[in-house]
C-alpha cells in the first residue's frame, strides 16, 4: 500500500473536483426532479436496493451516490478528497436526497469498519475507481470484511485494454505496470471534454481552463489482476459482462456518438472492450 501515492492524490482531486462541478448547472435541482446520473449498467448490475444498505467507494462527489439513495436504499459514500465530500454533502442537503458522507482514504476507512463490526448488504464502485487503489488485494480484503452474508460487491468500470492506448487511439502503455503512472498535470478536467457526457443535469457550462497544479498517480492492471484479486478476496464471482462502449467518458479524440450519453468505436475502426462491469458475493 502506498498512502504517500494516495495522499498526493487526495490534493489532486481536490483541485480537480472544483473544476469538475463547476460545470454542471443545478444538480440539485436536477436531482430533486427525479434526475439520475446512473446509467443502465450500473442499475441492472445493482438490482433491486429499495431497503438494502449500501456502501459507495470512492463516491466523489455524490452524484452517484444520491441516485442510489433515490431507489430506497440507505447509502454511505466514502472518498478520499475533502471537497468531493463537503461538496456531496451538500448536495444531499439541497437535494433532500438523505445519504451519508465520510471523508477517509477506503483502507483505513475499511479497516475501521471491519474492527467496529458495520456491514453492508451491497459495496459498490465505478468508473476510474480501481486505478487510484495501490493495493487491490487488501481493499477487497476488506470489502468483502464489511460485506453481509450473501452481500454483494458491484463494480462498473473501465476495460484496461482500453488503457493501453493514448487520447489519439495509438497504443502508448503497457497492459500492466508494477509502477504507477505518474501524471505531474494531475487530475484534469475531463468533464469540460466529455462533450455533455458528464453532465445530464445540463450543457457543459463554460469555465476558465484549468491547470491542476498537484500530480496525480494511477496503477494500471490487468483483467485478470482484478478478477483474480476478487476471488482471492473470497468473493465469489456471479456476473461479469464486457461493454464495447463507454457511458460519460470520451476516452479518445475520435468516437462515435451513441445515444444515452455513450461514446464507442468509430465507424471503420475495430471495436475494442472499453467497460467491463462485475457482481461478485460473499458466501
Amino acid at each position: 500500500m502506498r498512502p504517500d501515492f494516495h495522499e498526493a492524490n487526495r490534493l489532486s482531486w481536490n483541485a480537480a473536483t472544483v473544476a469538475h462541478n463547476r460545470h454542471k448547472p443545478d444538480q440539485a435541482g436536477f436531482l430533486r426532479g427525479g434526475g439520475s446520473t446512473l446509467f443502465p449498467e450500473e442499475t441492472g448490475l445493482l438490482g433491486t436496493v429499495q431497503g438494502k444498505t449500501v456502501l459507495h467507494l470512492l463516491c466523489n462527489s455524490g452524484q452517484d451516490t444520491l441516485g442510489i439513495a433515490a431507489l430506497g436504499a440507505e447509502v454511505t459514500g466514502v472518498d478520499i478528497s475533502d471537497e468531493a465530500i463537503a461538496f456531496a454533502t451538500r448536495l444531499s442537503e439541497e437535494s433532500g436526497i438523505a445519504a451519508t458522507f465520510e471523508r477517509s482514504d477506503v483502507y483505513p476507512w475499511l479497516e475501521a469498519a471491519v474492527n467496529a463490526g458495520r456491514r453492508f448488504d451491497t459495496v459498490f464502485c465505478s468508473y476510474g475507481a480501481l486505478c487510484w487503489l495501490s493495493d487491490l488485494g487488501t481493499f477487497l480484503r476488506g470489502v468483502a470484511g464489511v460485506l453481509n452474508p450473501g452481500g454483494r460487491f458491484v463494480c462498473v468500470e473501465f476495460h484496461p485494454v482500453a488503457m493501453i492506448f493514448d487520447e489519439q487511439g495509438e497504443p502508448k502503455y503497457d497492459y500492466r505496470m508494477a509502477e504507477p503512472l505518474a501524471w505531474d498535470d494531475g487530475i484534469r478536467d475531463y468533464v469540460a471534454d466529455s462533450c455533455g457526457g458528464l453532465t445530464p443535469s445540463g450543457p457543459v457550462a463554460p469555465a476558465e481552463p484549468f491547470n491542476n497544479p498537484h500530480p496525480c498517480y494511477e496503477f494500471q492492471r490487468g483483467l485478470g489482476d482484478i478478477l483474480g484479486a476478487v476471488i482471492l478476496a473470497g468473493l465469489t464471482l456471479r456476473e461479469f459482462h464486457e461493454y464495447e462502449f463507454t457511458n460519460g467518458w470520451k476516452p479518445f479524440a475520435e468516437m462515435k456518438s451513441l445515444p444515452g450519453r455513450r461514446w464507442t468505436s468509430p465507424d471503420g475502426k475495430p471495436s475494442i472492450p472499453l467497460m467491463f462491469g462485475l457482481v461478485a458475493e460473499r458466501a
